[in-house]
């Protein structure tokens, strides 16, 4: 059960706002009533999705590897959540720029628990990594919290890194041991697989290519069609992620730690059958299998909810297929009539939620 309420009135601070998915979690946090300050390079695409939505949230222009502006931030607007989404979040971007993956993801989130160790009214921490955190062995079952990290490319190495961090700062300075004697903070790690929805316009993503390119009249090359992922709407693990909090705010010890967050087996589904799905809601969508392989991506990769359905009582509401129609529907009123249908996909996802308890 969850008591989002919780969030009302609360100061929270977001990083990684301008982002795709936290500029959908900028607008649920306003939605349940928390005052919001977001801290963030400026939008990475154009158009972007933070832009269109135009919230009533307080938006820091800054880079979280700057530890002096993170807690002149920081010690300004006193937040009592932290939820932490900035990265470079791109695996193929991580071959190009390595140095930056690694002091984004690792040295940023380093800053970041700094910045909430310096400030005494931070009471939850929800550090978001990814599911490409764990050591990929291309098992067909789904790996688990306690699995090991790893990582064959800079940007899932980095990820495994942010989650060695954020394992330290908990054992060393967060511990849940020594809540309420020696601190009164809790930090957990959330790992989610691949994320989409309306809004999403990063490179090297699926459902952004295939919209640019129907968009352009093209034909969309395919890399990798049998390549298998954990494919979930946006607000899957956003409420995942409110939900963590929520527990972490009210002192529960117990939600101190990782946590997944992805689809019912259903959801992991290969890049052909996704692409197939989204052409039913958008036919202008076009592709060809590609001849071009570039560098190494995982084939197979599945994540165990199972710790989150017992302990948190988490489910997923949409499937993934459910959320490719979203999608796709998301981007035909965006293109087709000019309408951001967000509020809207919000509305209908935390419907469907209560409907099926």
């Amino acid at each position: 059960m969850t008591n989002e309420s919780i969030y009302r009135g609360r100061r929270v601070l977001l990083t990684g706002h301008t982002g795709f998915k936290g500029s959908w979690l900028a607008l649920w946090l306003r939605k349940l009533g928390a005052e919001v300050c977001g801290v963030a390079l400026p939008p990475p695409t154009e158009p972007a999705h933070w832009n269109l939505l135009k919230l009533d949230v307080r938006s820091e222009t800054a880079d979280i590897r700057d530890a002096d502006r993170l807690t002149s931030i920081f010690a300004s607007f006193r937040p009592e959540a932290v939820f932490h989404l900035a990265a470079q979040p791109l695996v193929r971007r991580s071959y190009r720029a390595p140095d930056e993956t690694f002091e984004v993801n690792v040295l940023g989130t380093v800053r970041v628990l700094d910045a909430c160790r310096g400030c005494d009214s931070v009471r939850a921490i929800v550090n978001v990594t990814s599911d490409k955190c764990y050591e990929n062995r291309e098992w067909v079952w789904g790996y688990r919290e306690n699995d090991p990290v790893g990582g064959h490319d800079p940007y899932s190495a980095s990820k495994g890194c942010a989650e060695l961090v954020a394992g330290a700062y908990r054992r060393s300075f967060f511990s849940p041991d020594d809540y309420g004697a020696k601190h009164h903070t809790l930090l957990a790690s959330c790992r989610a697989g691949n994320v989409i929805g309306g809004g999403d316009w990063a490179e090297d993503r699926l459902l952004p290519d295939l919209v640019r390119a129907a968009v352009r009249g093209e034909t969309v090359p395919i890399r990798r069609p049998e390549a298998t992922r954990p494919w979930q709407h946006v607000l899957e693990p956003l409420g995942g992620y409110l939900l963590v909090g929520e527990r972490l705010l009210q002192g529960d010890r117990a939600a101190s730690g990782a946590w997944n967050f992805g689809p019912e087996d259903e959801g992991t589904m290969s890049v052909r059958e996704v692409v197939e799905q989204a052409r039913k809601h958008w036919p202008r969508v076009e592709h060809q299998i590609g001849t071009e392989r570039g560098p190494h991506e995982a084939g197979l990769l599945k994540l165990d909810i199972s710790k989150a359905r017992q302990m948190l009582g988490w489910r997923p509401v949409w499937s993934a297929r459910e959320g490719i129609a979203r999608a796709m529907r998301w981007y035909r009123e965006y293109y087709e009539n000019g309408r951001v249908v967000s509020e809207g996909d919000l509305n209908a996802y935390l419907a469907d939620r209560e409907a099926v308890g």
